[in-house]
């Protein structure tokens, strides 16, 4: 699919939940949890393997987020859920629309327990052939890395599971990429011609400092009797938390990708100052110790290139000779400007170098096209803000872009 392509946005954006803070939803449950669940709202349990097979079918195959438009369940068991549960979207609070096609949703979520509501960022990219979406994982980030706009907000807390898989269930909402209501029931989109069809771990947040709910929703949107993802078209981005590297490849078995971005520990501890804890050894054996890596399952390796930091012949060499062993793919990302940062992108031409030094080294290293930049959807652009950007900000913003556009021409 590509970018001028027009989505189906007959759906309208879904109202705000109607439903306390505090009520229990279904989504985001495993098949147990759902089933005892239901147990203790009244289900009688010679129904319940029936009844979470139904719910798992209309939630993550039909893609409903009303219990009234479960069309097998009848009237008084869906009265039941709707008293009990909830399997509302996230509000949008915002959605801008890129130039390049790339679609930015500022999402809210209802309180949790004794805190506030709270706003993440989610981004679609839609390509030639295939559509990612790009999903949070906390809201804001602990990890401060130094070109990031997103490690510019602290911490919030961490996204439940829910809230990580009603990022794809609204997308998916917001694409048409599920059935039609008046679709038969039994009908099951393709696998081909998704508008979804590739999910990155790539979002606000580090994905493996909330490990348990990034797992049990990475396991639903990969099973094939639901939202049925190829976990190879799944890939979990992390900044190098070394402990739990080998559990992703045992225990969710998606692809890996590594926020690498300097060759040496003492500019990586300024880049990625999580490198101070897992230097760069410790990160390198975790990865060549990664379950199933081969050439056909290769570590996506990401390297922002950054004006005069770490984009010299020097540093493509040492590179090289850091993966050497390990099946790879070596992702330049040219730096995406946040208003406030010192960092400038290195020269196309100087990228260009980089990358030849690295194809001739064997390692395939595509220049990923920055999408999204006018709308800071990009790579490391991410940041919710509940105040908005201040029109100073704005300007300086758009200031930079236009430098850095008459920089490259």
């Amino acid at each position: 699919m590509t970018a001028t392509d027009t989505l189906n946005l007959e759906r309208p954006a879904p109202a705000r939940p109607a439903v306390l803070p505090e009520m229990p939803t279904l989504i985001g449950l495993s098949r147990e949890e759902m089933g005892k669940a239901l147990v203790e709202v009244g289900v009688p349990e010679r129904q319940v393997k029936m009844r979470v097979s139904q719910l798992w079918h209309w939630l993550y195959v039909r893609g409903v987020s009303d219990f009234d438009h479960m069309a097998n369940i009848s009237k008084d068991m869906r009265e039941i859920l709707r008293r009990h549960f909830t399997i509302a979207r996230p509000e949008i609070v915002d959605e801008q629309i890129s130039s390049d096609g790339t679609r930015k949703w500022l999402l809210r979520f209802p309180p949790r327990g004794a805190g506030r509501p709270v706003e993440i960022e989610t981004v679609y990219i839609p390509e030639e052939g295939r559509g990612t979406l790009c999903i949070s994982s906390q809201v804001g980030c602990t990890l401060t890395c130094s070109f990031c706009h997103t490690g510019t907000q602290k911490l919030v807390r961490n996204l439940t599971a829910e809230e990580i898989l009603s990022q794809l269930l609204l997308a998916r909402d917001r694409l048409g990429d599920f059935p039609d209501r008046d679709t038969p029931a039994g009908a099951i989109v393709p696998a081909e011609g998704r508008k979804v069809s590739n999910v990155v771990m790539m979002g606000m947040g580090e994905p493996l400092y909330n490990f348990e709910n990034v797992k049990k929703a990475l396991l639903i949107a990969t099973d094939g009797d639901g939202l049925s993802l190829s976990k190879r078209r799944v890939t979990l981005s992390t900044s190098g938390i070394v402990p739990e590297i080998y559990r992703t490849g045992e225990e969710i078995g998606v692809m890996l990708a590594i926020s690498l971005h300097a060759v040496r520990d003492d500019l990586r501890d300024m880049l990625v100052p999580i490198n101070k804890k897992y230097p760069l050894k410790d990160l390198l054996d975790a990865c060549r110790a990664y379950p199933s890596l081969s050439n056909a399952r290769r570590i996506t390796f990401e390297y922002v290139m950054l004006d005069g930091v770490n984009d010299t012949l020097e540093d493509a060499k040492e590179l090289v000779r850091l993966l050497k062993g390990i099946p790879a793919k070596i992702n330049l990302i040219p730096f995406n400007p946040w208003p406030g940062t010192n960092y400038q992108c290195s020269s196309w031409e100087q990228i260009e170098k980089f990358a030849d030094f690295i194809n001739q080294a064997g390692y395939a290293s595509p220049i990923r096209t920055p999408r999204g930049r006018d709308i800071l959807a990009a790579c490391g652009q991410l940041k919710s803000e509940s105040e908005r950007m201040r029109k100073v900000d704005r300007m300086a913003f758009e200031a930079m872009m236009i430098a850095n556009h008459g920089a490259d021409d």
